[in-house]
């Protein structure tokens, strides 16, 4: 069943969209998106992330579906009359030319005068922060300044539709988390829709106004960002986002559901009994207390640590229960953890727990 999103004024629309090699590398996808609105498309290496893009910007042609942009079916329009922009990883800029002229390429290929090129050049610039470095070289500057180049070429020609292609996996960590925020106020100043790829569940939360989770060419879920982190509808998307804490269990007929941990309490909404399920704890959904505590609802296991991780936020905590059975948990920094092979009892808080029909 192909997954559809909401628009009220749509500026992209897919039918159906099937693109076959070997394997399928996109199968059925189907999508409306509204004018101004960000999708994130999300996915491992390999599920048909780039592929989709490709379709969508007609550097491959589909064997099935149609590409709607505007109201115009562009399905087999040439690329550059398309009227999309895109943005690579490898920015793919102009090393011996200055800033300007990086910026001003794709508005010399239209039918301006020189004065509207320029103006429109320098308000792009402007926009992203780098009218200082107009007539730098651009192998003068740093990554984050060349990706925001980069970033200000794809919009300066005005593009229907943005597409960003793992804009910033060349980037180190701090570096990407500010410019995360920036891309995300620059295009939303702009109104620009916007496909933005990643295989990072943390740029497409930040970034999207809607999150697409794609796997072997298909979609799997498209949500908001908040639905699709608290209530994600398969272990593998459940898995893809980070959970480290995910069973298959079976609803018995008391409101409980057995799982390799044991029977635990199932959360409001009721299942039929017999019903298959996925149970899934976030980490800070599983609490830690050195003495068995009876005051608790839902269930208190005994384990023993194997390992803690401080990672800067927090400590992740792993803990055997037996030679087969492992729980992760979430520990505050502020909190004293425990030390690996130290006893503990865990607490699984069924407020948090996630049940995946």
């Amino acid at each position: 069943m192909p997954i559809l999103e909401k628009a009220e004024t749509p500026m992209l629309k897919l039918t159906g969209l099937c693109k076959r090699y070997d394997t399928v590398a996109v199968s059925d996808v189907c999508l409306t998106l509204g004018k101004g609105k960000i999708l994130s498309l999300l996915g491992p290496s390999g599920c048909g992330k780039t592929t989709l893009l490709r379709l969508v910007a007609g550097l491959e042609h589909p064997d099935h579906g149609r590409v709607v942009l505007d109201g115009s079916d562009i399905t087999k329009l040439q690329p550059h009359k398309r009227q999309i922009g895109m943005m690579f990883q490898e920015f793919a800029l102009f090393p011996h030319k200055s800033v300007f002229e990086n910026v001003a390429f794709g508005l010399q290929m239209q039918p301006l005068r020189q004065t509207q090129v320029m103006a429109r050049t320098e308000k792009i610039l402007s926009l992203v922060g780098l009218s200082q470095f107009s007539r730098r070289n651009v192998s003068d500057l740093s990554g984050g300044e060349r990706q925001r180049v980069a970033l200000a070429r794809s919009l300066a020609p005005r593009p229907k539709l943005l597409m960003l292609d793992e804009p910033l996996g060349a980037l180190d960590r701090a570096l990407r988390e500010r410019l995360l925020s920036e891309i995300h106020t620059i295009l939303k100043n702009l109104e620009m829709t916007t496909i933005f790829v990643t295989h990072d569940q943390t740029e497409a939360l930040t970034v999207g106004d809607r999150v697409a989770v794609m796997h072997q060419g298909a979609f799997v879920q498209l949500d908001t960002p908040e639905a699709l982190y608290l209530h994600p509808n398969s272990s593998f998307v459940a898995e893809f986002l980070g959970y480290k804490n995910i069973w298959s269990g079976q609803v018995t007929g008391r409101g409980r559901v057995d799982t390799l941990l044991g029977p635990l309490p199932l959360p409001e909404g009721s299942f039929p009994a017999g019903r298959s399920v996925t149970v899934v704890i976030p980490a800070d959904g599983v609490r830690l207390c050195r003495e068995k505590s009876t005051n608790n609802p839902g269930r208190v296991l005994r384990g023993r640590v194997v390992s803690r991780i401080f990672t800067g936020q927090n400590y992740q905590i792993k803990v055997a229960l037996d030679a087969d059975r492992f729980i992760t948990c979430a520990l505050s920094n502020r909190e004293i953890p425990p030390k690996a092979g130290e006893g503990i009892h865990v607490w699984l808080d069924p407020q948090r727990m996630i049940v995946i029909p």
